[in-house]
């Protein structure tokens, strides 16, 4: 499957990427409510910190995010399970067919070409700040210059004001 297929499928909640149970229950190729009871016989494995259940506020704000119109397959009390990075690992050792297998690997691969992508987007932010810190300061340099090349000027405008006017001036050129 392709990466950005399932890179599509995680969204962010509460400061987590986070994939959805209908989302894998398709990528596993099961139905959401087999995932769930799978999950349900196995609560143990899955900690607070790898899946909890969407509130409703959260569950309107997503789908206004990915565009689902209805709650399809799912009553109103049914809110859907969030699984983060740890949980659909974990999710492993729930579904064992083979399709489940492959699958699981390339989820964690789209979660770890995810994590790369924030590193690099924070590498290249770093390395712009440290641009724009030496293009200040070179800005600041030429600043200095130019103020000592407008000084001369008019220091050089100051002395020819000095000068005694053309009128009070010896006549140049050749004398009789």
């Amino acid at each position: 499957m392709n990466l950005t297929v399932i890179q599509n499928k995680i969204y962010e909640i509460r400061e987590q990427k986070i994939m959805l149970d209908f989302d894998l229950a398709e990528l596993y190729g099961v139905e959401a409510k087999r995932l769930n009871e799978q999950v349900k016989r196995n609560i143990q494995r899955f900690p607070q910190d790898f899946m909890f259940r969407l509130t409703p506020g959260e569950w309107d704000y997503m789908r206004s995010q990915i565009a689902t119109s209805s709650r399809k397959h799912r009553g109103k009390a049914y809110l859907p399970y969030a699984f983060t990075e740890h949980g659909v690992t974990m999710l492993a050792s729930v579904l064992r067919s083979e399709r489940a297998v492959k699958m699981n690997i390339a989820i964690v691969r789209a979660f770890i070409a995810l994590r790369q992508l924030v590193l690099q987007h924070n590498n290249l932010a770093e390395q712009l700040s440290q641009l724009k810190n030496e293009l200040y300061q070179r800005l600041g340099e030429h600043d200095t210059q130019l103020n000592a090349i407008y000084d001369a000027i008019e220091n050089l405008l100051d002395d020819t004001k000095e000068k005694k006017s053309w009128t009070e001036r010896e006549p140049i050129g050749f004398k009789k």
